[in-house]
């Protein structure tokens, strides 16, 4: 269960960001982002000294783990006027959690891209879809295989967000 949910939480942060910037007028600032998922109702079993392990891990990796209650993790994300101009922040990926984006489309309000990730930690693919019903609010999907140091992982997680207001004074953007 341990390698699984490192794959979750990893690719739990990818789904987060991927939703988060993925229509050009989206307004900036601070955004709560929600994903639902049946692996992260796994979470209150975890020991406390693995939940330590996982949360230095994602550290690692430039992440912070997020709030998880009820099958969700619910996060808060800054997003700056310059990011919230892009459609699709590949950056993002390359730079921190060892995954590209491929095939990146994005049509009206709607995006869909692909994730090759290959780390130690773990190897995998992946779709992300979304649609921005308004520029403060979205909704989304991702699915993703992977391999858990030999172990394959198949996660399916819901998202959905919303702008929360213009200031990020507790939360720092991500760079």
């Amino acid at each position: 269960m341990h390698k699984t949910l490192i794959l979750l939480l990893l690719s739990l942060s990818l789904t987060i960001a991927t939703s988060s910037f993925a229509h050009q007028h989206i307004r900036p600032g601070l955004w709560e982002i929600t994903t639902k998922s049946d692996l992260l109702a796994l979470v209150p079993h975890i020991p406390s000294e693995h939940m330590q392990q996982l949360s230095d891990l994602a550290r690692r990796y430039g992440l912070q783990l997020p709030q998880i209650e009820n099958g969700a993790a619910t996060s808060k994300i800054c997003i700056t006027a310059e990011m919230a101009k892009q459609a699709i922040p590949a950056y993002f990926y390359e730079d921190r959690s060892g995954c590209t984006v491929q095939n990146a489309k994005r049509i009206d309000n709607s995006y869909e891209l692909d994730l090759v990730c290959t780390n130690q930690h773990f190897q995998g693919n992946g779709t992300a879809r979304g649609t921005f019903s308004s520029p403060e609010s979205f909704s989304g999907n991702t699915e993703f295989d992977s391999t858990v140091n030999g172990t394959p992982v198949h996660a399916l997680a819901e998202t959905y967000g919303r702008w929360v207001g213009e200031r990020c004074t507790a939360v720092n953007p991500l760079q």
